[in-house]
């Protein structure tokens, strides 16, 4: 990586921290205004749990599909060079 390069990356890697933070801070708020019980169908069964809980799932479900699609991605970009 050349030096002119540098100063791009550490920008994208301070933006992505940046961006990365409001996120939690917003899934964070919304799951603190949001304490009262819902009704969940889950296939077969109907579960009442608080609406936070049911957000923080939802939010910790796609944090972890976002990480292993990344991780498939750079596990085949590899493979092919």
């Amino acid at each position: 990586m050349s030096r002119a390069e540098r100063p791009f990356f550490d920008f994208m890697r301070n933006l992505k921290i940046i961006v990365a933070s409001i996120l939690t801070i917003l899934v964070a708020i919304m799951v603190v205004q949001n304490r009262e019980p819902v009704a969940t169908h889950l296939l077969f069964a109907t579960v009442v749990i608080p609406h936070a809980i049911l957000l923080f799932i939802t939010a910790a479900a796609g944090f972890a599909l976002g990480v292993l699609l990344t991780l498939s991605l750079s596990t085949k970009r590899n493979q092919i060079r």
